[in-house]
């Protein structure tokens, strides 16, 4: 290497540095499991590089299903300037929140004590990379984070003012979901500032359907997230969907694979009740909530393809993605949130004033 040449960062000195901007004595928690030991310290060492104070702590890998360790929530409650939940699956449940839920002034409640940090205070800066593998790491961090943030934000500026949406796709999808009263969200890799946090790989601009608004079919013919993992899709999924909720799902062994988690996420949140494990009368909530369309969201990382590996794919270009269960702006809560991705989607927006407009045509981003 000539002497004047600059030596490219490792993606851990990305994230540290550009993404989170983590400075000289911040605190850093990075939550991780054995299975992702390897990308986790790399974050430990980077940010030990930039003179921060980081602490390193193991769970055992956890479902959707599952609840976090309460001492890996109690290192959450210390609020470190900098969260990292480096998780094979899922960081998990906060059972004590759950059960006794944050109430912000506003009325907004959050039933896990990160999002309520992240979200409600507005405390901590924080990535979380569920499914995160080496090679993904390796492939899709080191990207233009200045072209991604301008792609998210105009997408999300397209979202303003938004009464519908309506997506439809070669494979099938043909749905229109009600967006009055919500804001677009990006995932766009500036994690810098107190209150901000996304995945790693970053690139989405996404949204919540207002609730029981959204009407129509979603084929899923990309792939999809199980309470288990995630799978490219050997045969399509297609959901009716009627007032905001699932009401048939239909195609192969991959459908069968979905409507059963499904169910088992209706009656598990129907025992978490019985058992004391959700307040009285939330179980029904989530439990309908299981079956709710909780998100689009809307590919941007260029570096992101199709994988079998949702955290990578619904970034992806040409792509877009319904979530199925809990959404984003804290008024469907659910026990699920599984991703489900639609190839070359075209996507029109229709405003409060009648006017329309296309931000993905065949695949194509038209911003």
């Amino acid at each position: 290497m000539g002497i004047f040449e600059k030596k490219e960062k490792t993606p851990a000195q990305t994230v540290v540095e550009d993404v989170c901007k983590i400075k000289k004595d911040e605190k850093v928690l990075i939550i991780a499991n054995p299975e992702t030991s390897y990308i986790s310290q790399e974050l430990y060492k980077a940010s030990i590089a930039a003179g921060a104070k980081p602490v390193l702590a193991y769970q055992p890998k956890k479902t959707s299903g599952d609840f976090c360790e309460e001492s890996i929530v109690g290192a959450i409650k210390s609020e470190p300037d900098v969260i990292f939940s480096i998780s094979e699956i899922k960081l998990g449940k906060d059972e004590k929140a759950i059960q006794t839920p944050y109430v912000m002034e506003d009325g907004t409640k959050y039933d896990n004590t990160f999002d309520w940090l992240l979200n409600g205070k507005k405390t901590i800066r924080a990535v979380w990379t569920p499914g995160l593998t080496e090679d993904m790491f390796n492939r899709t961090v080191n990207i233009d984070y200045k072209k991604l943030g301008e792609n998210c934000a105009k997408l999300c500026k397209k979202f303003e003012n938004a009464e519908s949406v309506h997506v439809t796709a070669p494979g099938g999808t043909d749905i229109t979901i009600g967006l009055k009263g919500r804001k677009g969200m990006v995932d766009d890799g500036d994690f810098s500032k107190p209150g901000t946090g996304g995945n790693i790989p970053a690139g989405e601009t996404f949204i919540s359907p207002a609730v029981g608004t959204s009407e129509g079919i979603i084929v899923y013919d990309g792939s999809m997230t199980f309470s288990d993992g995630d799978a490219i899709l050997e045969t399509p999924i297609t959901c009716r969907v009627e007032k905001g909720f699932i009401t048939d799902i239909s195609g192969g062994d991959e459908a069968k694979r979905l409507l059963k988690d499904i169910t088992q996420a209706e009656k598990d949140s129907i025992k978490m009740e019985d058992s004391g494990k959700l307040p009285k009368g939330q179980g029904a909530i989530y439990s309908k909530n299981a079956r709710n369309i909780g998100e689009l969201g809307i590919g941007l990382n260029p570096a992101a393809n199709i994988t079998g590996n949702m955290l990578e794919d619904e970034k992806a270009f040409r792509t877009c993605h319904f979530a199925v269960g809990e959404n984003y702006d804290g008024d469907a809560p659910a026990l699920i949130h599984f991703d489900g991705v639609v190839r070359e989607p075209t996507i029109i927006i229709k405003y409060t004033d009648g006017t329309e407009a296309t931000v993905l045509e065949n695949g194509d981003l038209r911003i």
